[in-house]
């Protein structure tokens, strides 16, 4: 359990807040934000937020005890709440661990505003995939609708943060330092995952004006579409490529759904849906138990696309124009995933001494489709059990002509002994050469993988 050791139900807790909290916050909170962290989180925050307006410059700390009670949520529930409203943007949690006890002191920050929350590029996308592009559209459309009739009411004379709050806002001891919250910054994003370093340098080899490129804006886009997809460094360059326009401008619409095209060709959206992560779990160790051979040879095949598995089953080597139209012309007509057909290719070529051939490329990829095979391990099993099948497959010919030969008889149960030497040999030969093959492709896919 993660909250072991880190909140117990003695523990106390303070609440701050630097923000005026308006109805459209609600309304964001509600039907923006709710979607994206649950109603566990969006109720934990409105706790929060009723007992800091019921007693704002209160010194008795509340407990966790109480907190469970008022959310009816257990003390993991909480916790898993709190990270979420953590990750979100919408929570920071500060520990102040004293001799006789522990407070955490949560500084509240206001929701994105519906126009600030459409505009940042992490959040709206969140959204869209979360409830369809549909119901993102009627949503846009409504806030729009209520921005503009607003206008039409009449002059806009809500207070903002600096005629309301004119000192810095009230600190124990400086042990809290007030922070800028005239505006929710968004999702709490790991600025270190993509490096901007080369970036620039990417993008000055390709003579690109880089302080054009790479704005403040730009690079905010840019860490989170990383975040949301878990794309490289080198990912995001194709994707900037793919979305600058003749004048060197980032078209941030493109760009987006340049990432989420990048995205969908290592991992299909249907089976691994976008959810909300606390950025801060990535950096922390876990303890898992060491791969075999087959997993990580798996999970190689899941992350990589078959124009690289061509290149490494070539050393290196550019595949041809030709190898490369038949593999997609076979993943588009038999709907193969690129992991299905990695090990389709790699199959392939191991059994015909690394040739592509499409006749047998298709026969197979037919009878994958019809399995309704979809994972890179239903693949790997199939192409196992009926590797006796697909072998016959390869070499089932008719010959031209047939010569009459006097044959010699032969006792049955001499060519049954005969025939499963031959086939015991055979497969400690095959068994052999696909653990020598996979060993190598491990390494290389490694050094890549460490050095790129």
């Amino acid at each position: 359990m993660e909250h072991i050791g880190k909140l117990l139900p003695s523990h106390g807790y303070n609440i701050h807040s630097n923000d005026v909290f308006t109805h459209m916050h609600i309304q964001s909170l509600m039907q923006l934000y709710q979607p994206l962290i649950g109603n566990q989180a969006t109720s934990l925050f409105m706790t929060f937020l009723s007992q800091y307006l019921t007693t704002p410059n209160s010194k008795q700390p509340y407990t966790h005890h109480t907190l469970m009670q008022f959310v009816d949520l257990t003390l993991p529930q909480i916790y898993q709440a709190r990270t979420r409203l953590e990750a979100i943007g919408l929570l920071e949690t500060y520990q102040l661990d004293n001799e006789n006890e522990t407070v955490f002191i949560y500084q509240l920050i206001m929701p994105c505003t519906p126009a600030q929350f459409f505009s940042d590029g992490m959040l709206s996308q969140m959204l869209s995939h979360q409830i369809g592009i549909e119901k993102y559209n009627l949503l846009y459309q409504q806030f729009e609708l209520d921005k503009d009739q607003d206008r039409q009411a009449g002059n806009n004379i809500t207070a903002s943060f600096d005629q309301v709050f004119h000192e810095n806002p009230i600190v124990d001891n400086g042990l809290v330092q007030p922070i800028n919250t005239e505006s929710n910054q968004g999702p709490n994003v790991d600025r270190s995952s993509i490096s901007t370093n080369d970036l620039s340098q990417a993008l000055v080899e390709r003579m690109l004006p880089v302080e054009k490129i790479l704005t403040a804006n730009n690079i905010k886009l840019i860490n989170q579409m990383a975040a949301l997809y878990q794309l490289t460094t080198l990912d995001i360059e194709k994707a900037l490529i793919w979305a600058l326009s003749d004048e060197h401008l980032l078209n941030q619409k493109e760009f987006k759904a340049a990432c989420l095209e990048l995205y969908q060709q290592f991992t299909p959206v249907n089976d691994k849906p976008l959810k909300v992560v606390n950025q801060r779990e990535k950096v922390q160790p876990k303890s898992e138990k060491p791969m075999s051979k087959q997993d990580q040879f798996a999970r190689m095949l899941e992350e990589i696309s078959p124009r690289e598995l061509l290149e490494d089953l070539s050393n290196g080597n550019q595949p041809s124009k030709q190898d490369l139209k038949m593999v997609a012309d076979v993943m588009s007509q038999q709907g193969l995933t690129p992991g299905v057909m990695n090990v389709l290719i790699h199959y392939v070529m191991l059994k015909t001494d690394m040739k592509l051939t499409k006749s047998y490329l298709e026969k197979i990829a037919s009878h994958w489709a019809r399995k309704n095979v979809k994972t890179v391990r239903q693949a790997m099993t199939l192409a196992k059990s009926e590797h006796n099948k697909y072998q016959q497959w390869s070499t089932n010919k008719k010959p031209y002509y047939q010569k009459s030969v006097k044959k010699e008889i032969v006792p049955d149960w001499f060519k049954k002994q005969k025939q499963e030497q031959q086939e015991e040999t055979k497969q400690e030969q095959s068994a052999s050469d696909d653990s020598s093959d996979v060993s190598e492709l491990l390494r290389n896919y490694n050094k890549k993988k460490y050095h790129s």
